[in-house]
């Protein structure tokens, strides 16, 4: 396996900690809104690492956190009058039912910030009792200038003027890259007890505690195998979580850092001041999540992603023929997979997950299987082999698992389903009759609803017709 290395900036291979083990863990969502479709992006992207680590017979174990106190949160909970706990609840299951419907896995470890505030209180702590950190009126920082290794996660060339200004924080810093650990108490805030201090965590405390408390090699030179996020993460979130733990633990926080990249949407970079935020739900509610996946997934995942409808109906097309091809073999068993076809498949996503070389393998599986069914339509192990490929796709990819049938006839109502079934019947009524004339009339109906109809053995079948 090699993976891109974001602070190295190279492919390297991936050598985890402890053998044929990978720790990883994802920066999760600040739940105080929906989800987008960058966080669509992101978790998208590392449930495919982690099905490819699976798949390679690694024993992974996955963690992704929620954010659930921040300035954002607060304002949110002042705006609506909702309690921390009540507004954090409801987005955190919003966020994981959409990400169910985009067949992203929960992952194996779900802390929160508000869970592990004991290990934070002794964190900080910890780096005052070291002098790594200072306190003034308004919270506990840490003192950059302490870790000699500062921005050689990003490696950013920060202009210090700029970054006090944008910040807006406290002017009494002793250096503007300085960052809060601990905010203290303000009337009507969530509030939390600490010896140096009543008040709540800063941001970027709050990833380092969760991995230490859950998953973290306390003997080892890293504590993690992989850190991973959106690219937007790597400064400062990521650069001072690194910071952090190295001046509290003398270890590097990741031996290997990944990131995914940007979500633009028709050409410009998505953002709520420009109201293009796209919302998960909003996309939901137009194309089915599985549809939405396989367009998420078909870019790779360093690349910049710009979100088109019309580049998402011509990938559909591409998961179609997926679902042609279970169509030929639907309702055998499936045997053992084509070992070949398996050895390719992971060989491209073993390639830093080179999505573009792995669907060329899949394209050419499924114009093999094609030829072959068309000329021998009776071989049972073949087709049976033709499914066990099939589920090697849903178990690594995680597409094709719906009812083939069902699938070409997303975005039907249950009452359109039940006037199209009715319709049929009556044609298959009119055809018994010898009625032709009128089986054909109802065909044109079925044709106006944008219902296309193929008589089979096994009775009459229906599908949507796309339109593009």
């Amino acid at each position: 396996m090699f993976i891109y290395d974001s602070v190295l900036k190279k492919k390297v291979p991936f050598e985890p900690i402890v053998k044929n083990e990978a720790k990883i863990y994802v920066c999760g969502p600040t739940v105080y809104d929906d989800a987008h479709l960058g966080h669509a992006r992101s978790s998208i992207a590392f449930d495919l690492l982690r099905r490819v680590l699976i798949g390679l017979n690694y024993k992974v174990i996955f963690v992704k956190n929620f954010t659930d106190i921040d300035d954002k949160i607060i304002k949110k909970m002042k705006n609506s009058g909702k309690t921390l706990q009540d507004l954090t609840n409801f987005y955190i299951k919003r966020y994981k039912d959409e990400m169910h419907e985009l067949g992203v896995s929960d992952a194996d470890i779900e802390p929160k910030a508000t869970t592990t505030i004991d290990e934070i209180i002794e964190f900080v702590q910890d780096l005052l009792d070291k002098d790594n950190a200072y306190m003034l009126d308004d919270g506990i920082y840490f003192d950059t200038t302490k870790d000699e290794k500062y921005l050689s996660i990003s490696h950013m060339q920060i202009d210090t003027q700029n970054l006090q200004a944008r910040a807006n924080t406290n002017d009494s810093k002793k250096n503007p890259k300085d960052f809060a650990l601990w905010k203290f108490s303000k009337l009507g805030e969530p509030t939390y007890k600490a010896s140096f201090g009543d008040g709540r965590p800063g941001w970027h405390i709050e990833c380092s505690c969760m991995i230490e408390k859950h998953i973290a090699n306390l003997d080892a030179p890293y504590q993690i195998d992989i850190h991973g996020g959106g690219m937007d993460l790597l400064f400062p979130h990521h650069e001072n979580e690194a910071a952090q733990t190295r001046c509290h633990s003398g270890q590097e926080l990741a031996k290997y850092w990944m990131h995914n990249g940007f979500v633009t949407i028709n050409g410009e970079k998505m953002s709520k001041s420009l109201g293009n935020s796209f919302f998960l739900k909003d996309a939901l509610n137009i194309y089915d999540g599985e549809i939405l996946r396989f367009y998420l997934l078909c870019t790779h995942y360093r690349a910049n992603f710009n979100f088109s409808q019309e580049d998402l109906l011509i990938n559909k097309k591409r998961l179609d023929k997926i679902y042609r091809l279970k169509k030929r073999v639907y309702g055998l068993k499936s045997s053992l997979v084509d070992k070949d076809f398996k050895k390719r498949l992971m060989d491209a996503l073993s390639d830093d997950l080179n999505i573009s070389v792995a669907l060329s393998v899949v394209d050419d599986m499924l114009t093999t299987a094609n030829e072959k069914l068309d000329s021998e339509p009776k071989n049972r192990a073949y087709k049976q082999e033709i499914n066990a490929n099939i589920e090697l796709l849903d178990n690594i990819l995680g597409i094709g698992y719906k009812n083939p049938y069902s699938y070409f006839q997303l975005g039907i109502t249950a009452d359109e389903k039940q006037v199209i079934e009715d319709l049929i019947q009556k044609r298959d009524e009119a055809k018994k009759d010898k009625d032709y004339n009128k089986a054909d009339a109802i065909r044109d109906e079925l044709t106006k609803l944008k219902i296309s109809l193929m008589d089979t053995p096994n009775g009459t079948q229906w599908e949507k017709i796309d339109e593009q």
